[in-house]
């Protein structure tokens, strides 16, 4: 720390950004490895950098002499793709990262876990700025259950349940638009209906089958998720056999939406 009388000056933070990404993935004096997707491939690291720049490393390295990993490793990271994890090394190593299409969303996924919340919002300024909401809709099948998903704003859930090309069938969607709005009500402090008005609106109720709407109502009994009006529509659709009095998109099956009976009914409709 500075005292009296001294200064804190500062180099060219660029080469020292550059001088650290020479150890990114390098062997040498490394002293840990991870065994990272179904590849297997090999990632080398150095602890000192890892522990300091990430709680969650700092737990996964420290020493326990009940766990059967030694301290160097290898930690096997199957469930992540080599890519997607050596974006996250990058990051914490320079404080900068290097994205593309194929990976944002992952990277995303991953910035979450960790608990890195610069990377998370380098990530998502990289997907607003490059990503169509089509091209977020045909990805975001894969991670419509994780984390990533759930630190969506209510603005962006909402864009991207209006789409046609979500690849998940709608009570999926319903469930995962639940979960959402329980983390993001303990994180903001508000209640559930509140936090997700936006993203509720964008429901396709009609498209649920006579029994999977009886469920809906027991659940929503318990956190009033969706507006009681919202659920007597879709009701009132199988009634009358058609979207009556519902907007025509909420009728309209997406890329994903599994088959049901009645929806030969609500299709002239929804054209």
């Amino acid at each position: 720390m500075a005292g009296p009388g001294s200064a804190r000056l500062q180099g060219d933070v660029a080469a020292f950004s550059a001088a650290l990404r020479t150890l990114v993935n390098n062997p040498q004096f490394s002293d840990v490895m991870f065994v990272v997707g179904q590849e297997q491939q090999k990632v080398f690291a150095h602890r000192c950098v890892l522990a300091c720049r990430c709680q969650v490393f700092r737990g996964m390295l420290s020493q326990d002499s009940s766990s059967s990993v030694p301290p160097q490793g290898p930690f096997i990271l199957g469930n992540v793709q080599p890519e997607v994890f050596l974006a996250v090394i990058e990051f914490l190593y320079t404080n900068s990262v290097t994205l593309n299409s194929h990976i944002a969303l992952e990277v995303l996924t991953s910035s979450v876990e960790y608990g890195l919340q610069d990377l998370c919002k380098l990530c998502v300024k990289f997907i607003k700025d490059t990503l169509s909401v089509e091209q977020v809709c045909e990805a975001l099948q894969a991670v419509v259950q994780t984390q990533g998903f759930r630190e969506l704003s209510d603005v962006v859930l909402a864009r991207v349940l209006r789409s046609d090309r979500l690849a998940v069938d709608e009570l999926e969607l319903v469930q995962a638009v639940r979960e959402w709005a329980h983390v993001s009500s303990a994180v903001l402090e508000r209640p559930v209906p509140e936090v997700a008005a936006l993203p509720v609106r964008e429901l396709r109720l009609p498209l649920l089958a006579p029994s999977e709407l009886v469920t809906l109502e027991s659940h929503n009994q318990q956190d009033l998720l969706i507006p009681v009006e919202n659920i007597a529509a879709a009701w009132r659709a199988h009634a009358l056999r058609r979207g009556s009095g519902v907007p025509s998109r909420l009728c309209r099956p997406r890329r994903g939406t599994r088959p049901r009976d009645h929806h030969r009914h609500l299709e002239p409709h929804a054209k």
